[in-house]
């Protein structure tokens, strides 16, 4: 069971401040609000109108920053035009899907905006994947058209041969510092869209704003990653919740983006927010600690969009004494952890924390619009936080078969009520998008979205963030599907059983891997060097166990399952754990025995991992 902080320590909402906000708010966002909640799936508002609205309104503003390249709003809806153009030569139209394997780069965005304009869908793949899981994701929806970038060859190309491409897939190879020459089988795309207009495609005007853009891919807790759905309405919402009502971005902003373009709080939170209000992107290949404030003072960014990790990351660097010289007055992301919440505004000098709470799949948000500390915000559709049994890993039922509500102060497992507006668009497989919803939870027929997510109830429609529950846990800012790991791990020969889940290491943010082996050979043969290879070869970085942990047996429930609420809570404790215990440490390539000493430096923070 969840350890309860005591009353002082829950940061529950003050009902009058609460009150005098709420006020506050209204009165500044109340227009906007009610023309947000007029959209209907007859509308046409979509990332085209947006961008061609832009090109009027804010012409000669800059869009986006990047390197030495500055693109004004003008040039860029010019340059997506090009490219829209190019797609409709291909044949390509409404639904079809382009599969864009690249790193950060204007090009990113100006493509996805072209796609939209013509109503075709981005497949956005994680270029942090590996071989099984790469492959899967670029078969799972088949593009007429897949993109690969420079930066991102190598790794594609190792999975081509498992693609079993058609011939009516074209592939096209997107030069970056032309340290590679064009690859065989592939069309160059820059040299590609050259000789289109850049006029304004007459096929914007038909897209409705419930089309789809785009599919994201998630972590899952049934094995590799789903791809989730997401519509123009879905990015419009965001240009309103978090450009708007929550980092109130105006043209004279600038929004500072290192996170993966993949990434979906990038795209809502970053580039969505910033054109939907006519601000400026500055853009970053990736994120980088030792560079990250020269570049938000090069570029004199106001917001910049995080991951928790980020924020822990930036705090784990020596104080320096320019910390606070900067010109940023707002940061938008999920993850910040309010152990280092009111520290982090402090030592930077930032004046509110847009923080959020939400996923791939938007069923539904928490935003901190009313710039309370320590919270993921308020939620405006409705949610449950309801019993959760940590024992069985299900949400408690009563006598009658209907699920309780948690009482305040205390944590429990988050649904959204899956209806109108707020319904769960599926993933593509029909039986992992029935998965995600509890039926019959308060009345008869009542469908809600499980997010996996345990959070507690703060009061006045407020909770706070406290863990991730089953089959997942996170790390590194990403989704890490144990299912997943767990199948790589499987495939070594010397191991017999296997398990994976999260565990908590000090001074870090998210669960870091850890592994518990059950070996088919004595353990002096158990080759650790060549597991960690298949890791590599396999796996992101992210999802590589840290810590291993072997057993001569694991229990299991009455099905077969392989129980992990006991290894969970005895985590990598050598004071309680007798079994034999490994980890890699740090800007370490293999595993070493975890002693006493190492134990200890890891409880002092001595690591960072």
């Amino acid at each position: 069971m969840l350890e309860i902080p005591k009353q002082e320590e829950l940061n529950l909402i003050d009902k009058k401040e609460y009150r005098k906000r709420y006020r506050e708010w209204v009165g500044r966002h109340n227009d906007e609000a009610q023309e947000f909640m007029k959209i209907t799936k007859e509308n046409k508002i979509s990332w085209g109108t947006i961008v061609e609205r832009n090109e009027q309104k804010y012409s000669t503003n800059t869009a986006i920053l990047f390197e030495d390249t500055k693109l004004s709003y003008k040039e860029f809806n010019e340059a997506v035009n090009r490219y829209a153009h190019f797609f409709l030569s291909l044949g390509l139209k409404k639904g079809d899907v382009v599969e864009i394997m690249m790193s950060n780069r204007p090009e990113y965005i100006i493509i996805l905006y072209a796609l939209g304009k013509i109503g075709a869908i981005g497949s956005l793949i994680n270029i942090d994947l590996r071989k099984l899981t790469l492959a899967h994701c670029l078969k799972l929806i088949p593009g007429k058209v897949i993109i690969v970038d420079e930066n991102c060859f190598d790794n594609f190309n190792t999975v081509k041969p498992d693609l079993e491409l058609s011939n009516y897939q074209s592939l096209y190879f997107l030069p970056d510092k032309s340290l590679i020459p064009k690859p065989d089988g592939f069309l160059d795309l820059s040299e590609s869209v050259k000789k289109f207009t850049i006029k304004n495609p007459p096929t914007t005007s038909e897209i409705k704003t419930f089309d789809d853009i785009a599919y994201v891919f998630t972590s899952g807790t049934t094995g590799f990653p789903k791809a989730t759905k997401i519509s123009h309405y879905h990015f419009f919402g965001s240009y309103y919740l978090y450009g708007r009502s929550l980092a109130e971005l105006t043209s004279e902003d600038t929004i500072y983006i290192s996170l993966p373009l993949f990434h979906a709080t990038s795209i809502g939170a970053g580039f969505a927010a910033a054109f939907g209000n006519g601000a400026t992107i500055a853009l970053g290949r990736k994120f980088s600690v030792s560079r990250f404030w020269d570049e938000i003072r090069k570029y004199r960014a106001t917001a910049f969009v995080y991951i928790g990790e980020i924020c822990r990351y930036l705090m784990n660097q020596p104080p320096k004494p320019n910390d606070m010289d900067n010109q940023v007055r707002v940061v938008v992301g999920p993850g910040l952890r309010p152990e280092i919440w009111n520290a982090f505004k402090e030592r930077f000098n930032i004046e509110k924390i847009g923080e959020y709470y939400s996923s791939s799949e938007s069923v539904g948000v928490f935003s901190n619009v009313l710039n309370f500390d320590c919270t993921v915000g308020c939620c405006l559709t409705r949610y449950a936080i309801v019993k959760y049994d940590y024992d069985i890993e299900q949400p408690i039922r009563n006598e009658e078969g209907f699920m309780e509500r948690v009482d305040l102060g205390q944590a429990g497992l988050l649904l959204f009520e899956n209806t109108g507006t707020s319904t769960f668009k599926g993933y593509t497989d029909k039986k992992a998008t029935e998965a995600k919803l509890f039926h019959n939870v308060f009345k008869e027929g009542d469908d809600w979205f499980n997010t996996g997510d345990l959070l507690r109830d703060i009061g006045c429609n407020h909770a706070q963030f406290v863990d991730r529950l089953g089959d997942t846990y996170r790390w590194k800012g990403n989704n890490v599907s144990t299912i997943e790991v767990e199948k790589i791990l499987n495939m070594f020969p010397q191991v017999l059983f296997s398990t994976v889940y999260g565990v908590k290491l000090p001074s870090t943010d998210g669960k870091a891997g850890m592994a518990a082996i059950v070996p088919n050979v004595n353990l002096e043969d158990f080759d650790l060097k060549k597991l960690m290879k298949i890791f590599k070869a396999n796996l992101p970085p992210y999802a590589n166990p840290i810590i291993i942990r072997f057993k001569s047996s694991i229990e299991t429930t009455a099905t077969f399952k392989l129980k992990k609420t006991k290894l969970k809570k005895e985590g990598f404790n050598i004071e309680k754990i007798d079994d034999p215990l490994y980890i890699i440490l740090p800007h370490e390539s293999e595993y070493i025995s975890l002693t006493s000493e190492i134990y200890e430096n890891i409880q002092k923070g001595q690591y960072k991992f």
